[in-house]
């Protein structure tokens, strides 16, 4: 629905059983409990018939974007590096946090300037980012880190940190710049009338991206 009122984009939707994609300019992996999140959440999915397509167009330098149980999914397929746990509070978390815009260069955050605070939703049990030294070293160094978890100040602070995610992480891109995976809900920061709209730059950023 944010893709056609927001970035006026018209979405297909593919079955995951699928083998083939259709013509089509980017890639979506949308959150939601895939699979009931059993075994570790995202790793059922991340197998099913349509993933090879992804990571085929992946590589390509298509435009993909997983959000929520999405980015899960990115992680599983090693199509973004580090994975997601359980929260810390070992609770799930329903509400809005703030985040800052740490890179604003990419597909995903052009229509953001650079360490803009913005309200933005989340709803998930594993949402802490988690990833060994060297990768979050990796991350920093190549500016890999999109949004982090901040409070109204901007600072990073452990009590702006909804989920224990290392570094404050809400959301990374790939070294090619074309995957991102975050946790927060875009998609549920653009309603004008609620005045949660912080989305609505981030489906206008894949907008100019596409034209």
């Amino acid at each position: 629905v944010s893709f056609r009122n927001v970035a006026k984009i018209e979405p297909k939707m593919v079955w995951h059983k699928e083998t083939h994609i259709p013509d089509c300019n980017i890639i979506i992996v949308p959150g939601g409990f895939s699979f009931g999140d059993y075994l570790r959440c995202g790793s059922i999915a991340a197998n099913s018939p349509i993933m090879r397509e992804v990571i085929k167009k992946s590589k390509e330098g298509f435009p993909i974007i997983g959000i929520c149980n999405g980015f899960q999914i990115l992680t599983e397929t090693r199509l973004l590096p580090g994975t997601l746990i359980r929260n810390n509070c070992l609770s799930f978390i329903c509400k809005t946090t703030k985040l800052s815009v740490v890179n604003n260069r990419t597909y995903f955050s052009q229509k953001y300037f650079e360490s803009q605070i913005i309200d933005i939703p989340i709803a998930h049990n594993e949402g802490n980012y988690f990833a060994n030294d060297e990768i979050i070293k990796e991350l920093e160094d190549n500016n890999q880190i999109a949004f982090k978890y901040c409070d109204e100040d901007g600072n990073f602070s452990n009590d702006a940190n909804p989920n224990g995610s290392l570094k404050n992480i809400a959301g990374i891109i790939n070294k090619k710049g074309n995957v991102l995976g975050m946790m927060p809900h875009p998609e549920r920061a653009t309603n004008r009338l609620s005045r949660l709209n912080d989305g609505e730059n981030f489906f206008l950023s894949i907008a100019e991206t596409l034209q």
